[in-house]
């Protein structure tokens, strides 16, 4: 009698308890990373709430009760109703790695989603793609925002949780401020007349952490850093942020700066083509850079 020999593998939605081997799991597919960076990812999952009837971790694969595989997800309802997901941290062990299209088949199913990858490893671009995902942003513009025209009657503000700003910004606006704000981010508002545009900035490092920047993760339009971009340039260089990183397809006019093709590019699959400037609740936020 011949012995089944099949591994039992399981995929399933995360649930809390499962943090701590998880935290292990990813340690080992992301070495560049300590356990305790995941740690703290998993204890952010658990306490921010996730739109009704979606994962509020994402999926893992499971083999006699172990974790060989895992894929983060952090699901976010947008102002208008829609929804997205920030795919994020897909690691599979190397032995169950033929299994790991059980995954990400869990994780696109809701067809009313956008799905979002932000950091995909090059070597994984053919593969995303193949599974249906296509780009939005082909890299990032590196800016020096001071150098950039004033804009007239435009005064740029730090953004104040006790002012009543009144209409000027909706209160799903005031909530996204304030959140990224506490997760460390800067945010400004930029008024004009009787209108208020909301900005927020991620403190991050580039060229293996030697290089301190900005990385722009909120904004209306990419339009209205264009128009502002002199005057927060100017703002943000009175604090010591010099420079900020935008996305971008190619070099945006009216700024000064270098753009870096295949740099961060972004991908996305579901029913609505992200916006660039939008990296609101990402996992850069939440997680940290």
């Amino acid at each position: 009698m011949t012995q089944d020999v099949t591994p039992r593998i399981r995929c399933r939605m995360i649930a809390e308890g499962d943090a701590p081997a998880l935290a292990d799991l990813l340690t080992r597919g992301f070495p560049d990373r300590a356990v305790d960076y995941w740690r703290r990812a998993l204890k952010t999952l658990a306490r921010r709430d996730a739109p009704d009837g979606y994962p509020r971790f994402g999926y893992m694969l499971e083999h006699e009760g172990a974790p060989v595989g895992v894929i983060l997800m952090i699901f976010t309802r947008l102002g208008d109703g829609q929804v997205r997901c920030n795919i994020s941290s897909w690691y599979v062990d190397e032995s169950y790695r033929g299994y790991a299209s059980l995954l990400i088949a869990a994780a696109v199913r809701h067809k009313d989603v956008t799905y979002v990858n932000i950091s995909p490893a090059a070597h994984t671009w053919r593969v995303i793609e193949a599974q249906g995902f296509r780009r939005y942003c082909d890299g990032q513009m590196l800016a020096v925002p001071a150098l950039s025209r004033w804009t007239a009657n435009a005064r740029v503000r730090p953004f104040d949780k006790n002012r009543d700003y009144g209409d000027a910004l909706s209160p799903q606006e005031r909530d996204l401020l304030i959140a990224h704000v506490e997760r460390g981010c800067l945010a400004f508002v930029v008024h004009e007349k009787r209108a208020a545009h909301p900005f927020v900035f991620l403190p991050r490092r580039m060229l293996k952490g030697l290089f301190p920047t900005l990385q722009l993760v909120y904004c209306r339009d990419i339009s209205d850093f264009q128009r502002f971009a002199g005057p927060l340039g100017r703002e943000l260089l009175r604090q010591g942020h010099p420079t900020v990183l935008v996305d971008a397809s190619e070099k945006i006019p009216g700024l000064f700066g270098k753009f870096f093709r295949d740099r961060g590019p972004k991908y996305f699959k579901g029913p609505q083509r992200p916006r660039l400037g939008d990296l609101a609740f990402s996992e850069s936020v939440l997680f940290g850079p």
